[in-house]
């Protein structure tokens, strides 16, 4: 008995301490990419009246529309053939997604010239661009923006089917003014596949990347090393030239759940070009000492030279599990 308990000791001083499922070494991004994602069902984001009211139905905004007569749902086009098919008397069952909640209720048309009208506002899928934050070159595992990606209508998460990232090209920049955050403007090329989207996160979205990236290879920091004073952000402003942009990281909050890095612009050039922090820039990497420790995340729209970041390290063990 002595001598199993002394194997079985020696078995746990030979395991590893501290595993990490990620690469010690990333590849940090800066690259502008666009993003499409498509819904799981069609969102409900609005009402409109037909024949002078609204139709009274169980259904609100947010609400994804998952199947019509018993058949699954995939777009818009989908839905608009399988109502017309399955209509009858001027109702159709849909089932439908309210929350973690689904239920299937009878749903009341009205037929105009032939045309069935439901009354809804309805979308399957967002486009918009973003910044990828880095590329493990273990895994192939990418995250970006450092946030989720909400519906506007709904301001609600987007519940990802599918999605991807692509190959897309700043082509100017509305600038930033205090209590007006400015944008990037960008070309789209949608052929230029870099990597499906698996998630959308409060840390990012996610998924595989299909390129082979050659940036650059950085050391992954952790919350303990990074102080504040001078860092970077790695960007783009102009085409696909990715930068790095001088900033000054004034706070560290290793309890806050997103906003860990509070940070400052202070490069005279992206201040000049861009008036401050401007919507596409989410997910810059944010480097110290040759490590990469977060992305951007959010501006404070109150004074747009000043954001927050997250911890990459928060965005890493997002991606990897």
């Amino acid at each position: 008995m002595k001598r199993l308990k002394l194997l079985l000791l020696g078995l746990l001083l030979l395991s590893p301490f501290n595993v990490l499922a990620y690469s010690e070494y990333i590849y940090a991004g800066g690259n502008n990419v666009g993003i499409e994602i498509n819904a799981k069902g069609v969102l409900v984001i609005g009402f409109y009246e037909v024949d002078g009211t609204f139709l009274d139905n169980d259904i609100n905004i947010g609400d994804y529309i998952l199947k019509v007569g018993g058949e699954d749902v995939d777009d818009i086009d989908d839905l608009v053939k399988k109502i017309d098919f399955y209509a009858k008397d001027n109702e159709v069952n849909l089932t439908i997604k309210r929350g973690n909640n689904t239920k299937d209720i009878t749903f009341h048309l009205t037929k105009i010239n032939g045309i069935y009208k439901t009354g809804l506002y309805v979308k399957d899928s967002i486009s918009g661009i973003g910044t990828l934050t880095y590329v493990d070159p273990g895994t192939k595992i990418y995250g970006a923006l450092g946030h989720e990606i909400i519906e506007s209508n709904t301001n609600k998460r987007l519940e990802l089917k599918d999605g991807k990232i692509f190959k897309s090209e700043v082509s100017s920049i509305d600038r930033s003014i205090n209590g007006k955050p400015g944008t990037k403007n960008a070309k789209f090329e949608i052929s230029s596949t870099y990597g499906d989207i698996a998630k959308n996160t409060d840390y990012g979205i996610y998924g595989i990347y299909s390129k082979e990236y050659n940036g650059k290879l950085l050391k992954v920091g952790t919350k303990e090393e990074l102080h504040t004073g001078k860092a970077f952000i790695r960007t783009v402003l102009s085409g696909h030239d990715i930068e790095e942009y001088s900033i000054n990281i004034t706070k560290i909050d290793e309890d806050s759940d997103i906003k860990n890095i509070y940070f400052e612009i202070t490069d005279e050039r992206l201040l000049k070009e861009c008036g401050g922090i401007v919507q596409g820039m989410s997910g810059s990497p944010i480097i110290q000492d040759d490590k990469i420790f977060g992305a951007v995340t959010h501006v404070v729209v109150e004074d747009v030279k000043k954001g927050y970041g997250v911890f990459i390290t928060t965005m890493l063990n997002t991606g990897e599990n």
